[in-house]
């Protein structure tokens, strides 16, 4: 079987110029219940239903300089299942790599730039670590 690339989204990060005040919003109308860094949708994988997953939904200072070298508004986290194989896949097909892959308990992150300079970051989760972490939850 050959291996996956992207198996779903992580997260979308977006410049807001009051972070505080657009979580609010969304806390107040929408009913995201968000927490320092925003909220995580939890749900359950396809392949294994009694395993959660999680997509990170966070608003970022506009002048933060997470997302540099791009100067679009946002970045998207995909989950992939290898991550080293697919940065040498990548890297093999010519796709800038930005810098190296660093792990923490939670999962292994890379960021990576498309055609169009939109910096994405890649993560390989530990679901079972994230979610011993993870406070505000969208259910």
């Amino acid at each position: 079987m050959a291996k996956k690339r992207v198996t779903g989204i992580g997260g979308i990060f977006f410049k807001s110029d009051d972070p505080e005040l657009t979580k609010a919003w969304y806390q107040k109308h929408l009913g995201l219940q968000t927490d320092a860094w925003g909220t995580n949708f939890e749900w359950r994988q396809a392949d294994n239903p009694d395993a959660k997953g999680f997509t990170q939904w966070s608003a970022i200072k506009a002048s933060s300089s997470m997302m540099q070298p791009s100067e679009k508004e946002f970045m998207m986290n995909y989950r992939v299942e290898d991550l080293q194989w697919l940065v040498d896949q990548l890297r093999d097909e010519g796709v800038t790599i930005l810098d190296e892959i660093e792990a923490f308990e939670y999962g292994k992150f890379v960021h990576i730039l498309d055609p169009e300079g939109r910096k994405i970051q890649l993560w390989e989760p530990n679901d079972t670590e994230y979610n011993k972490i993870v406070e505000g939850r969208t259910k």
